[in-house]
């Protein structure tokens, strides 16, 4: 897969907060801990993202021309170093890289092979972050083989993971894993969720994993959550020392649930920290960026 590279001007951090409606979630890059002893240096935190964007569509009054300018000023705001992403497409993803300006970058396959259909895009900021390997992989008896779906999921899904290495935290490697399980087929979603768990126990067991996505069930209350806890991951919601309020993830252009179900979760190894996490509720005159919520966590790798 091509490594994009789209250049454009990023937004001032003036005209960003003018636009906005709600403060960041998130200060990229800034601990509010004391400064350690010169002896304990504290590694930086690491801000990640998981948002599934709602493919682009000429449907209005919720089309991606419409939504574009939202998640243009969400992104630029919260600025994540990291941002797994679910349903973008081709020229959706491309959008969201010029949007996002000059120092980021993503990895993805459409999930039908090429650029055909939706991908797990990652995005990274290339200041903090740079790819190691990636690989993607298919939700089904056949994972190596692109637009493979054999368990009677309603639609295409795989996987696609990163393994980074941070530029900020001595050169530390980690892995990103992002996926989005199928909507329709329970049997589908724990199918793949055993596969993403053996894949899991394949990666370098001596560095972090995060993984982030939409599961299309709510976390505590489903065998798929089950499994994916199973395969030595915490949920940094559940983790985190400072969270924000809970809402449903997906909201469907609808008034908002506070206490809903989570669909979307960044999970991580046992020894990452996640310090704040949050369900993101920006909107600007009443238009949300994406059919669901973006949840965020701030973390130390370990």
């Amino acid at each position: 897969m091509p490594n994009h590279s789209r250049v454009t001007r990023r937004l001032s951090l003036k005209t960003v907060l003018a636009a906005a409606v709600l403060l960041p979630l998130f200060r990229t890059g800034v601990s509010a801990e004391p400064a350690a002893a010169a002896e304990e240096p504290v590694s930086p935190r690491l801000d990640l993202m998981s948002f599934n964007l709602r493919y682009a569509s000429t449907t209005r009054p919720n089309s991606w021309a419409v939504r574009r300018p939202v998640m243009r000023a969400l992104l630029r705001q919260e600025a994540p170093h990291v941002i797994g992403t679910q349903e973008g497409l081709h020229q959706q993803l491309l959008d969201i890289e010029a949007d996002l300006g000059a120092n980021y970058r993503w990895i993805g396959a459409g999930r039908a092979g090429g650029n055909r259909d939706e991908f797990m895009a990652v995005f990274y900021d290339t200041r903090r972050l740079a790819p190691v390997e990636y690989q993607h992989f298919w939700l089904s008896d056949t994972p190596e083989v692109p637009g493979s779906n054999t368990w009677g999921g309603g639609s295409i899904r795989m996987v696609t993971w990163v393994r980074f290495r941070d530029l900020r935290d001595g050169g530390g490697q980690f892995y990103v894993l992002n996926t989005h399980l199928d909507n329709l087929s329970q049997y589908a979603r724990e199918r793949s969720a055993a596969l993403i768990a053996q894949r899991i126990a394949g990666f370098d067991q001596s560095l972090p994993l995060v993984v982030t996505g939409d599961f299309n069930v709510a976390a505590h209350k489903n065998p798929v959550y089950d499994t994916m806890l199973g395969a030595g991951l915490v949920d940094t919601w559940d983790t985190a020392a400072e969270r924000g309020e809970l809402y449903a993830t997906f909201h469907g252009y609808r008034p908002l649930t506070p206490g809903g179900d989570r669909i979307d979760w960044i999970l991580a190894t046992p020894e990452v920290t996640a310090h704040r996490a949050a369900i993101n509720t920006f909107s600007l005159n009443g238009q949300f960026p994406s059919d669901h919520l973006p949840v965020q966590a701030s973390l130390t790798l370990g």
